[in-house]
């Protein structure tokens, strides 16, 4: 389910994770513990690079004139892809990783005053990763600019305090575990991991 017409940038990175096995149909747990039917395992497409390249390039072109010094991603799901795009715009790099359950800048990583920032992440339901990392960015006294992602699948119910440019806005149902339709509640779910 689409919330926007495709484009023919969209539709060429929707192609992308259909061609790599992406896309996935099943019955799924998603990091925010709602049930779908479809998942994104974006770790499939990340595998080729040329892909990586690609998806960079098309997310990179609808960031347009957002200016950033340097590129943010929560671990695991927006690594490869904040660090391609932090190379192709030529930007410092930086990731926030899970401690305890809470994303956290680590690894002696220091964001200065003022620093403009581009948040990149792989794909959205709630959003919760994503405003961790807003959160922290703003924390250690940078500027976020802008929230970039591969998939928007929120269907516009996830809220930032910085724009949102998404590559792909896709929407499919999601259900709490006690909610379930008869066909998901027969199939055995699993949880693919981000």
């Amino acid at each position: 389910m689409m919330r926007r017409q495709m484009n023919a940038p969209d539709q060429e990175a929707l192609d992308l994770f259909r061609k790599s096995g992406a896309l996935l149909q099943g019955h799924f747990v998603l990091r925010s513990g709602l049930h779908s039917e479809y998942f994104f395992q974006c770790a499939q497409v990340c595998q080729n690079m040329e892909y990586v390249e690609r998806l960079a390039e098309l997310l990179l072109a609808k960031l347009g004139d957002y200016s950033f010094d340097t590129v943010l991603a929560p671990a695991m799901g927006g690594l490869v892809i904040g660090q391609e795009v932090a190379r192709r715009s030529r930007s410092r790099f930086l990731f926030v990783e899970k401690v305890e359950d809470r994303l956290a800048l680590r690894r002696g990583f220091k964001i200065a005053p003022g620093e403009k920032i581009l948040v990149v992440e792989d794909v959205i339901t709630r959003g919760g990763r994503a405003r961790e990392a807003i959160d922290i960015a703003v924390k250690h006294g940078g500027a976020p600019q802008a929230l970039a992602v591969l998939v928007d699948r929120s269907d516009g119910a996830a809220a930032f305090p910085i724009p949102l440019v998404s590559l792909v806005d896709l929407s499919f149902p999601t259900y709490a575990p006690d909610a379930l339709p008869e066909h998901l509640a027969a199939t055995p779910a699993i949880k693919p991991g981000s």
